[in-house]
């Protein structure tokens, strides 16, 4: 599984509504995507959510990376870059993906975490898998996903979630637009 992560900032003064009326229009085109676990079209709104600029980005989880290519090649990025320019794609390797209890998220959190030069490896891969199961079984939660990225050896942790952020909550929260997902019930 790769897990792939893009954002877009935008201007102080960018009019929110175009990025609601695209998702609505744009979303249902990924309802049915081959080897795509999900897409989440998030928002994250200047003064809202702890956000402190206007950001629009998408989160996708591909059952395999021959789909992520497809992606890039078949024209559907172009669809992005047409609109708001070519954006640095973040890809992870899934350790761990997920369905949780609930259905309706509304909410996506995204926390990164250096993994430090010194520690042993598959210890804290160990401790994030179990940590994302445990994500995934706390109600509200829809999904939650743990990955790696080897370039940076950073985790980033992912839940798709029907709550609101609590008020110790450290993970960015997205506004969720649009869940996308074809194949999120064939997680475990």
């Amino acid at each position: 599984m790769l897990l792939a992560h893009y954002v877009h900032h935008l201007p102080a003064d960018y009019d929110m509504a175009r990025l609601h009326a695209r998702a609505s229009q744009r979303g249902p085109l990924w309802d049915d995507a081959p080897a795509l676990f999900f897409k989440a079209f998030l928002l994250r709104e200047r003064g809202k959510l702890g956000a402190t600029a206007n950001q629009y980005a998408s989160l996708y989880l591909w059952q395999q990376d021959a789909a992520f290519r497809d992606f890039l090649v078949n024209g559907r990025y172009h669809v992005v870059t047409e609109s708001f320019g070519r954006a640095a794609i973040r890809t992870h390797v899934a350790l761990d993906a997920r369905k949780g209890p609930a259905h309706a998220a509304r909410f996506a959190y995204v926390e990164e975490e250096d993994i430090a030069p010194d520690v042993e490896l598959t210890g804290v891969f160990r401790q994030a898998i179990e940590r994302n199961r445990a994500t995934a079984e706390q109600a509200g939660t829809v999904a939650a996903v743990i990955g790696v990225d080897t370039a940076a050896w950073r985790l980033t942790r992912v839940r798709l979630s029907e709550a609101p952020p609590a008020d110790d909550e450290i993970a960015a929260c997205h506004q969720l637009l649009h869940l996308a997902q074809p194949l999120l019930e064939t997680l475990p």
